[in-house]
């Protein structure tokens, strides 16, 4: 028995929103998509009806889901605009928000009253390995969630998560964590290039060894740290450099204070 099709809106299509389209896209999901986007152009042939402004919605849109993926700071006049426009048409949706730093009660005020899902995915989303942590209010039908989680597995993995509060650490974590790596590939380039390396090959060097690092752990069930005594030998030079980076005011020290941090600020956005 084949599902009925969802109806979706997708609110803006910039990098999130291009790269959940895209996934959506890709996937076997039952889905009518709809996306409201001044600029943005389907591939030729893509089952996607495209607005290019809310006055161009026929007043009798009824969405299942609506997708928030325009910037936070215009997020409340979008969303109240939006619910001029639709009125009771969005009696039934749910949102779904990729905003950040948007609380459920704020989302849910803006909109007129919708019930909301959270979001917090990251930047691999763009190449489907992205991470999500997924937030549903308590009025959020189970439907409805487990719609949420499916069009965000369409780009990656997902975590979700039973508190709302939860997702200031997820944001610590994951939402922020690409930063982290691309600054460690970063600082192995310049590192790699003061040792004597062209620039090239210290790129190289840097960009692989990440990657390869990633997909072991993605692949390998053993434990991250088990995996870092794997490549260290007694006395070898991993130790010697370990030996440095664990020291107690080096990274144990230092990447609890950045995610903490982070954290703090995620929690201060949602205010």
């Amino acid at each position: 028995m084949t599902s009925s099709p969802n109806t979706i809106l997708l609110a803006g299509c910039g990098h999130m929103g291009s790269a959940l389209l895209h996934g959506w896209l890709k996937s076997k999901l039952p889905l009518r998509l709809y996306v409201l986007d001044r600029h943005y152009q389907p591939p030729a042939g893509a089952p996607v009806t495209v607005w290019r402004t809310l006055a161009d919605i026929p007043e009798d849109f009824r969405p299942d889901m609506v997708v928030l993926a325009v910037k936070p700071k215009g997020a409340d006049a979008f969303l109240e605009a939006l619910h001029e426009r639709l009125g009771r048409g969005l009696s039934h949706a749910t949102l779904l928000s990729v905003a950040a730093g948007r609380s459920c009660a704020n989302l849910a005020k803006a909109s007129g009253g919708m019930a909301v899902v959270r979001a917090m995915p990251n930047t691999p989303a763009a190449i489907g390995a992205g991470t999500t942590g997924l937030y549903s209010a308590p009025d959020v039908p189970p439907a409805r969630a487990a719609l949420a989680a499916q069009l965000m597995k369409a780009v990656g993995a997902v975590v979700e998560v039973p508190h709302e509060n939860d997702l200031a650490a997820v944001t610590a974590i994951s939402g922020s964590g690409p930063a982290y790596v691309f600054l460690l590939a970063e600082l192995l380039e310049k590192a790699g290039q003061h040792l004597g390396l062209n620039a090239e090959t210290a790129k190289l060097l840097a960009r692989n060894t990440v990657y390869g690092a990633g997909e072991m752990l993605h692949e390998d069930p053993l434990s991250a740290e088990q995996l870092r005594r794997n490549v260290t030998s007694p006395g070898g030079t991993t130790e010697a450099a370990l030996k440095v980076f664990m020291a107690p005011d080096a990274w144990p020290a230092t990447v609890e204070r950045a995610t903490e941090a982070a954290a703090h600020r995620a929690d201060e956005l949602s205010q």
